[in-house]
């Protein structure tokens, strides 16, 4: 079972509308805190902001964000959304892209998330 937080759908479709998809399957879903049967709910007042961006012209597209002001996630990688995938990727590569690559900065935008289990 995967922890986080999904986007609000008004936040989801507003974001996608400044920050259009690069590759043809637009995810822009979640920010995973745990792939772990056993993590109870995050909480629901996060303050989640996108503050940068990694693609790696290949057909993974992340947006790195900050929980609380901290882009690093309690395993020690870079909170962040799966934004866009090309039809052979998958969204788990967006850890390593981000890890490889590193990320740019952009303009912070919030983000409504509601915690859920999925």
């Amino acid at each position: 079972m995967t922890t986080g937080w999904k986007l609000a759908p008004e936040s989801r479709n507003a974001l996608l509308a400044v920050h259009p998809p690069r590759y043809p399957r637009a995810i822009a879903d979640h920010v995973t805190l745990t792939v772990s049967s056993s993590c109870p709910l995050p909480p629901a007042q996060t303050d989640v902001r996108i503050v940068g961006r990694s693609d790696d012209g290949k057909g993974v597209e992340a947006m790195v964000v900050a929980i609380d002001g901290s882009t690093r996630r309690p395993d020690g990688m870079v909170w962040h959304i799966t934004w866009s995938l090309d039809e052979t990727r998958t969204a788990r590569e967006s850890n390593d892209v981000i890890a490889d690559l590193g990320w740019t900065p952009l303009e912070p935008a919030k983000v409504e998330t509601c915690p859920a289990q999925w």
